[in-house]
């Protein structure tokens, strides 16, 4: 409806009812024509576009002309509730036509020239449009991110009542936002835009195709840090509740091709169905930037990766319903556990609901100084568990044999069972490798029952190792976190009939025949080293030969430090190069870095001022050894015990 009229102080007033425009509408729209030398006045009680309301529009025009149904408002400012200072505008409305021209500039601003040529056609430019100013008057909430940047483009909306088609091209410059929680952010961004659409007149959705190429700047979307380099090209169709997402290409560094389809739920905001293909990815550039800060971030900066990766994900109903791998010469290295692992070659296929194979050949390997040779993963793959029959991993010159691997996952982790056996291996290697003096004999074990949960692998029954023509028995065994910073081990240790000839022997300790049993309780390591354990030797029950060199006397005599003592029978007992014995015992409880001693009546902590026995003579000639330091530092200890080791002095008998 149009209303003329006048009010005091307007020669004219027109009260132009509504203007609707498919991109805006104009309710209560009013014009004022000033008396001369007064300027004029356009309002609006209601402004919507995109969503959005605003009251009471306000628009001063020095210089207003209404000639033949066309309103011309020149050198005019426009001030909308929320928008923050005026702007200077021109406009030009035909209601009749369905047309307009409005000129938008502000010195915050930037420019915003929409040319309305009718209903069915419009044209919007960007000239330096401010991200922050825009997103103040448009999407206040985007103010929570610190939205800011230039933009520099153009909008174009044609429509002939059958199609429409609508076009974006445009280049963001030193683009920026943050979050306020920190966690997402980015400057200096410039991104090139290339969007173009198309709708029919049935309300089919809009059919869309976007070309992005991100030429500079860098982001931090957490966990991910991303640099400038990216190049984007995709097309779908889009509705009301859904996005469905037909092809994207994104060109990335380190990854031969990237491409995804999918659909989207626009109203419950999750994946409806979905695939991405990864294709070549080189593990060296893609592993720390991407993989690690969401898999392990806290290692980002101690693991290194090479080869290459493929990859496929599937979705369906929001879930992942299938995986495909397929590695080619691919490894890594993490330096805080000293773990090497690769090249490993092969492929691994996963399906929700399908049982699938995994094949792998895994070239090599090193966890601190104990190296893995060559060796094959063929797995049955069944939802969220996992079957394995066999593994022979070489360890050194024997083999780590796991058979019977069952493992299943929930929302804690992996847990399962199996066993393993350790077919033998030098103990001249084995201890070279983890740095203990070189050993003879071979180590061999068989653990029938092996359980593994979430941060830790334990033992049901025990594991028995052959050494020194004896035995060891680890019962109890538990390992917490076996790759992590802080490894714990728990075990309580048996052992049997251990050859002292032999044992001595391997340490360069003197002589000593016989057999010793001993117990380990309560054993802690922390990253290998013992923290805590309740032990105790004792010789070993029987009948045998039972002789000790007077370099063994003196350096079990040593390890007691400067309060140790020797009782030895008086004579010419110089002229002998060993002695006879009845008994050996030795204790030790570690504690706070402490070890209690006590000889072969046991610690007793109420006896502070007298000896312990730890060398019981017999025979002829015979000895006593007796030591008096019940509480030792540990590291004072092991340092005693490397010095004794390392001395090729001769015993002196006094």
């Amino acid at each position: 409806m149009l209303a003329l009229g006048a009010t005091a102080g307007t020669q004219l007033q027109l009260d132009l009812g509504r203007l609707d425009h498919p991109a805006f509408s104009l309710e209560n729209l009013r014009v004022e024509l000033g008396e001369e030398g007064r300027a004029s006045l356009v309002t609006a009680g209601r402004l919507s576009a995109d969503g959005r309301v605003f009251d009471n529009v306000r628009l001063e025009c020095a210089r207003l002309h209404l000639a033949a149904g066309e309103l011309d408002c020149r050198d005019g400012r426009l001030t909308v509730p929320g928008w923050g200072a005026p702007a200077n505008i021109e406009l030009r409305l035909n209601p009749a036509r369905g047309s307009a021209s409005i000129k938008l500039r502000g010195a915050e601003l930037g420019a915003v020239s929409v040319d309305l040529t009718s209903p069915a056609r419009a044209t919007v430019s960007f000239t330096d449009l401010s991200l922050a100013a825009a997103s103040a008057m448009l999407a206040p909430a985007a103010g929570d991110w610190g939205v800011s940047g230039r933009f520099n483009g153009r909008l174009v909306y044609r429509s002939d009542g059958a199609r429409s088609d609508l076009s974006l091209t445009g280049k963001l410059q030193d683009g920026a936002f943050a979050s306020a929680d920190g966690l997402n952010a980015a400057e200096h961004v410039d991104l090139d835009i290339d969007v173009v659409a198309h709708a029919g007149a049935r309300g089919q959705g809009w059919k869309w195709r976007a070309e992005s190429a991100w030429t500079h700047g860098e982001a931090y979307l957490h966990p991910l840090y991303l640099t400038s380099g990216a190049r984007l090209s995709a097309s779908g169709l889009l509705t009301a509740s859904r996005l469905d997402l037909d092809h994207a290409s994104l060109s990335l560094a380190g990854v031969r091709a990237i491409e995804a389809s999918g659909s989207l739920d626009l109203v419950r905001r999750h994946v409806l169905r979905g695939g991405l293909a990864v294709a070549e990815a080189e593990l060296e550039q893609i592993g720390p930037r991407y993989i690690l800060p969401l898999l392990a971030p806290e290692r980002a900066a101690s693991t290194s990766f090479s080869g290459k990766l493929s990859a496929g994900i599937m979705i369906d109903g929001g879930q992942i319903s299938g995986l495909d791998l397929a590695f080619d010469r691919a490894g890594f290295s993490q330096t805080t556990s000293d773990l090497d692992f690769g090249p490993v070659d092969g492929t691994v296929a996963w399906r929700s609901d399908a049982v699938t194979t995994a094949a792998l050949a895994i070239g090599a390997g090193r966890w601190q100084k104990l190296t893995l040779g060559a060796f094959a993963v063929n797995a049955r793959l069944s939802g969220h568990s996992v079957d394995v029959d066999r593994i022979a991993i070489p360890v050194l010159d024997g083999k780590l044999v796991l058979t019977d691997l069952a493992l299943r996952r929930d929302r804690e982790g992996w847990s399962g069972s199996g066993a393993a056996v350790i077919e033998p291996i030098s103990m001249r290697l084995l201890t070279t490798a983890v740095g203990l003096p070189p050993m003879s004999g071979v180590l061999a074990a068989s653990m029938p029952g092996m359980r593994v949960r979430p941060g830790e692998v334990a033992l049901d029954g025990a594991l028995v190792i052959s050494v020194f023509d004896g035995y060891l028995q680890a019962t109890h065994l538990k390992v917490i976190e076996p790759l992590g910073v802080a490894a714990r081990l728990y075990a309580d240790v048996e052992a049997r009939r251990i050859d002292l000839a032999q044992l001595t022997e391997t340490f360069s300790f003197g002589s000593v025949s016989g057999f010793v049993d001993a117990d380990v309780l309560g054993l802690e390591l922390v990253r290998w080293r013992p923290v805590r354990f309740d032990a105790r030797v004792l010789s070993s029950p029987g009948a045998y030969r039972r002789r000790i060199s007077q370099r063994a006397v003196q350096n079990i005599g040593a390890l007691g430090g400067p309060g140790a003592a020797l009782a030895l029978q008086r004579g010419f007992l110089q002229f002998f190069e060993s002695f006879g014995y009845r008994e050996i015992g030795l204790s030790c409880k570690l504690a706070r870095g402490v070890c209690r001693m006590g000889g072969l009546q046991g610690d007793n902590e109420t006896d502070t001022g007298r000896g312990f026995p730890i060398i019981q003579g017999g025979g002829i000639p015979a000895l006593n050894v007796i030591g008096y330091n019940r509480r030792v530092d540990w590291e004072e200890l092991l340092a005693r015990l490397q010095r004794v080791i390392e001395s090729n002095a001769a015993p002196v008998i006094q």
